[in-house]
């Protein structure tokens, strides 16, 4: 059987480091602050806002959440982003994805300050990372790349195979991953919807990564024995066993998986916790260059 990569244990550590950042910081009169803005009243991302928040209080950040409504427009939400640009006390500001269809996603997206980017999803910190200039990484990604190096299993010299192509999570785990540095050094291949005989690909993987958003989607004969597995996605699927009358499962079909694989991220408590753990890096991150 495979071992398992705990997200939710290798988070824990790192926000035990980030803690004594924030309290150094905080001797030198500086504490991290992340600005959440949350438009409208989607479930899932009330959800997340929460689990930030309470990170963000666990941790020593200051949070600074502001609940607008579903008809809020989009000069308010610029204005909003505007304030906290020139807030000396925010040092990051997070849009909750997704956004009402009124507002323009990629142009609020656009206005947040690169240097208080802490999702990584502004254009100047992608084309940062695109060429290996020091920037913001989205926080996903950045995450992955945190769980195969704390768990013994470093991406150097391997082929990753990446399973997605998002803008979120993909396209800038592939080009984090190729990077000419310790952390990186992989020979990466990206797969997606259109890929022909996708498969084959994905069994040449010394490390397969999965985040695609289908449930359980890649099963056993798609996996080369004694392979590192990451099972990015989490989804919802309906069982009415569940009090909840559902369950999350992941885009690794994982019962399967487990048995062939050396190592393998579970769903829950895999990559879920590390982005959150990353979002609060990069806050701290920020602070930290304000003393430069």
């Amino acid at each position: 059987m495979a071992e398992i990569i705990s997200g939710k244990e290798i988070s824990y550590t790192i926000r035990e480091e980030i803690s004594l950042r924030v309290k150094k910081l905080s001797a030198k009169g500086i504490v991290p602050g992340l600005a959440v803005i949350l438009v409208g009243d989607d479930a899932a991302s009330n959800v997340y806002v929460n689990m930030k928040e309470k990170a963000c209080v666990n941790v020593g950040i200051n949070s600074f959440v502001n609940r607008l409504p579903a008809d809020t427009s989009q000069n308010t939400v610029l204005d909003l982003v505007k304030g906290f640009n020139e807030d000396d006390k925010v040092h990051g500001i997070l849009i909750q994805h997704p956004l009402p269809p009124a507002v323009d996603e990629s142009y609020v997206f656009s206005q947040v300050d690169p240097r208080k980017d802490v999702d990584g999803f502004h254009p100047v910190n992608a084309g940062k990372l695109l060429i290996g200039a020091e920037g913001f990484v989205p926080c996903t990604p950045l995450g992955v790349v945190e769980m195969l190096h704390r768990s013994g299993n470093p991406p150097a010299g391997k082929h990753v195979v990446i399973v997605g192509r998002s803008s979120i999570v993909g396209k800038p785990l592939a080009a984090l991953l190729v990077q000419k540095n310790d952390r990186a050094n992989a020979t990466v291949t990206i797969c997606h919807s259109r890929t022909i005989d996708l498969p084959e690909i994905t069994k040449t993987a010394d490390i397969l990564i999965a985040a695609i958003g289908v449930p359980e989607f890649i099963t056993a004969d798609m996996v080369k024995k004694g392979a590192v597995v990451i099972d990015v996605g989490t989804n919802r699927v309906e069982d009415s066993s569940r009090e909840k009358g559902y369950r999350l499962t992941g885009d690794v079909h994982f019962e399967e998986v487990e048995k062939i694989a050396k190592a393998i991220s579970p769903v829950p408590f895999g990559v879920g916790p590390m982005t959150i753990t990353m979002l609060l890096h990069n806050t701290t991150l920020s602070a930290e260059k304000t003393l430069h």
